[in-house]
């Protein structure tokens, strides 16, 4: 055997062990998990709901920090440039690695330079509509779109609303107006006063005006029922067959952040997110609880990154 591989192997189990003592010894201090987004988001609900979980199993306190702006990208970008020591982590949407990368001249960062921990929990969007336009199911709708003029409300440009509607008018031949809000709340509000007919929109936002009878649901994007309207079907289920646009709550580590804190990590958010009173809460959220691997999760991105990215061009998005 040469010095050079004798050397090379040498290296190789001082790092494998280093490595190791140092995920057997972490945490030591709180770690922090930013949020790229304000406060009261899914991402901010989800990871408030587990910290206190977290945090008695791995025996340190667990600070959330929001640091919002550019759909996500600030906080994320800091969260790409913090130590690999496993004490800065990130939770976004996916869309911040699946549409920022294709609508964004400069995020402040690369994908490579985050790792992804685990895809956490999935959520969908519920098409609504005001009882005055006079449709109720998407047959009803897609054939009312190519007669006349009709517009749709979403939570603003590049969000999951915006996009799964865009995919949907793209798979039907449908004609809409798109008409961004700054949220979804003031996005259901103008569906509600019949200022703008129909909304793809949160579930949570809209539900309680379903239940109402204020507003009609003709179906849900993601691949399943919603939790919490399981008698509206899918889009697919309606007749657009093939048609997918599930979202997810994504965990992130800085990219050289070993593997074996990540598997720490990851197992501790999922003992506290797989408790029965954690799973039925994220339900009333319109939430699944997901809890994939991370080449589960690594997959999962690629194939939406695509899609997305298909969508994006088509339709000319850009932000600033």
């Amino acid at each position: 055997m040469s010095s050079q591989l004798r050397f090379f192997i040498l290296t190789l189990v001082c790092l494998c062990a280093t490595s190791t003592a140092l995920a057997q010894a972490w945490p030591q201090r709180p770690i922090k998990v930013i949020a790229p987004y304000p406060p009261g988001g899914p991402s901010d609900m989800v990871i408030r709901l587990v910290a206190d979980k977290v945090q008695a199993n791995l025996k340190q306190p667990v600070v959330i920090e929001n640091i919002a702006g550019a759909g996500g990208n600030i906080g994320s970008a800091q969260a790409a440039r913090a130590p690999a020591d496993g004490y800065t982590w990130l939770i976004t949407t996916d869309t911040v690695m699946t549409v920022n990368p294709h609508v964004y001249k400069n995020m402040g960062f690369k994908l490579e330079d985050l790792k992804p921990v685990s895809m956490l929990t999935s959520f969908s969007q519920t098409l609504v509509c005001n009882p005055a336009l006079g449709v109720r199911n998407l047959n009803e709708l897609i054939a009312k779109s190519k007669t006349q003029s009709l517009s749709y409300a979403s939570g603003g440009a590049g969000v999951p609303g915006h996009l799964s509607m865009e995919l949907l008018l793209n798979m039907t031949g449908m004609q809409m107006v798109h008409i961004p809000y700054k949220g979804p709340a003031p996005a259901a509000q103008d569906v509600l006063a019949n200022q703008v007919p129909c909304g793809l929109l949160a579930g949570p936002t809209v539900l309680p005006h379903i239940r109402s009878g204020k507003l009609v649901a003709l179906a849900v994007s993601g691949q399943a029922r919603s939790p919490t309207l399981p008698d509206i079907p899918t889009i697919s289920e309606a007749g657009v067959k093939g048609y997918d646009a599930d979202f997810s709550l994504v965990m992130w580590a800085p990219r050289q952040v070993p593997d074996e804190l990540i598997q720490k990590f990851r197992q501790a958010l999922l003992d506290g997110l797989k408790l029965p009173e954690s799973v039925e809460r994220l339900k009333a959220t319109d939430q699944v609880v997901i809890g994939s691997t991370s080449e589960e999760t690594a997959t999962r991105i690629a194939k939406d990154n695509a899609k997305w990215g298909a969508v994006t061009k088509k339709i000319g998005l850009s932000l600033e």
